[in-house]
């Protein structure tokens, strides 16, 4: 089914989750069937996180011992090989700047797919520039001239401003879409932006207000405090 009015689709990723791995095919996929323009944004994880104060999944061990564990489950079932990158968590800041429109221009979804492949395919370093200018250089770009052009003040500045405009629009994790408006966060919910493009999300028209407590009776005690 393809819709004729053509919608968009904005994906807000880092390269840090395995969660973005297993999403970034299927909602390219997803924007095909529906002819949506899909958007991408590079963020910088840790700048949502720093934000919002919340820990990373790898930074509490049994959550991401969990999160890895499940995502094994969603690869195997999904036919995608899953391995975690040499290095994890890592510095994700070259691997997104080479990402960003700015530095990629029309070969931003072939360098995406290249990194993601490379790091959550085959367990490559996503981390080191070396590592990810060899990367791009086997996947037929000039992975030097990327890496090199990443380096640009303005490139710096412009995932900086990405992030921070993630952030003013309520983009707390990763993945996230946002189709209209509305904000998806997570693989598992492509799903329900398939139904917003469709115009059969199930809380379309729903009172939000009667979603909302009347307040709090409690509150959590910070450590430290």
């Amino acid at each position: 089914m393809r819709r004729s009015q053509l919608k968009t689709v904005e994906f807000f990723f880092d390269y840090l989750s395995p969660y973005v791995y297993l999403a970034w095919p299927r909602v390219r996929r997803l924007c095909d069937e529906r002819n949506a323009e899909l958007v991408v944004r590079p963020v910088l994880f840790a700048g949502l996180l720093n934000h919002w104060g919340q820990l990373g999944p790898a930074e509490i061990p049994p959550k991401s011992l969990f999160v890895l564990k499940d995502c094994a489950r969603r690869a195997a079932l999904s036919g995608m090989p899953l391995r975690v990158p040499r290095f994890h968590p890592f510095n994700s800041l070259t691997a997104l700047r080479v990402s960003l429109v700015e530095v990629a221009g029309a070969d931003q979804a072939r360098i995406i797919d290249s990194l993601f492949n490379a790091g959550w395919g085959e367990g490559k370093d996503l981390g080191s520039a070396e590592a990810i200018a060899e990367i791009l250089d086997g996947a037929g770009m000039d992975g030097q001239a990327l890496v090199a052009r990443a380096a640009d003040p303005a490139v710096k500045a412009a995932l900086r401003a990405s992030t921070d405009e993630a952030v003013g629009r309520g983009v707390f994790g990763i993945p996230t879409m946002i189709v209209e408006g509305e904000l998806f966060w997570g693989n598992d919910q492509i799903d329900h932006v398939d139904r917003h493009l469709c115009g059969t999300d199930p809380i379309a028209g729903l009172d939000l207000a009667s979603l909302f407590p009347e307040g709090s009776s409690a509150q959590r005690r910070r450590p430290g405090r």
